[in-house]
């Protein structure tokens, strides 16, 4: 068997070890050596994407946000099933994984950087939703390993109360959000329905029909009643 080739090493924000490697044509992203993702389980990507916008498919000029862009395939996956007119809002919060996309990793998911749809912010997602008020119809989230924080501590507040409140004023009327987890959360599920969002919770395998690890799509809808709050407990 061929040894594993480094093609890259980056630090996240919170000074996380991200390496890019390669063997016997699998690419394979660490976080301080755990595997992250690898571009041989990519079907649950793309079923957040599929799951996420079937919605936006017949929409005149559908905006779509994909937070994290891992390897690309669920951006791809959301161009595919978007029309000419649409736009897709990429934001990821390492500037190398950009740039890894845009280079060795970029033929793996058909090179989606290069389409004149997309828009490329390197920042937080959080940072992209708190300034774009009602402009999305979609919002996908791949941040991390899903919502208890696995890379990153600051993407446990994209996931907690206040992000839940950013990500449905950034929607539009009839939008829709969808997270990837590896795992399920019954607690991020009644965050979101606590948050004001009707949720329903896919099972999709990572590598759809042909097996693999099960994860877990979260896709939650604005509902009419108000968000639910936390009582605050006086002595």
């Amino acid at each position: 068997m061929k040894p594993w080739e480094l093609l890259g090493e980056t630090r996240t924000p919170d000074d996380e070890t991200l390496t890019l490697m390669l063997r016997d044509r699998e690419f394979v992203i660490l976080a301080s050596g755990k595997p992250l993702m690898s571009s041989r389980m990519h079907g649950s990507e793309e079923a957040l994407a599929s799951l996420g916008c079937a919605h936006v498919t017949a929409a005149e000029a559908p905006a779509v946000l994909v937070g994290g862009l891992g390897m690309g395939f669920t951006l791809a996956a959301t161009l595919a099933l978007m029309p000419e007119s649409g736009t897709v809002v990429v934001a990821e919060l390492v500037a190398d994984v950009v740039t890894w996309n845009r280079g060795p990793l970029g033929a793996e998911a058909g090179r989606p950087l290069q389409d004149r749809r997309v828009e490329v912010v390197v920042g937080d997602v959080l940072d992209v939703l708190r300034t774009r008020r009602a402009a999305f119809d979609a919002i996908l989230l791949d941040v991390d390993n899903g919502p208890d924080a696995f890379t990153s501590a600051r993407n446990a507040a994209l996931y907690a109360d206040e992000g839940l409140a950013a990500i449905r004023a950034s929607l539009r009327p009839g939008g829709m959000v969808a997270v990837w987890s590896a795992w399920e959360d019954r607690k991020f599920e009644q965050r979101l329905k606590a948050n004001g969002f009707d949720v329903d919770v896919q099972r999709v395998r990572a590598r759809l029909k042909k097996g693999g690890p099960r994860h877990t799509i979260f896709l939650g809808r604005p509902n009419q009643a108000r968000p639910i709050r936390a009582r605050t407990h006086t002595t």
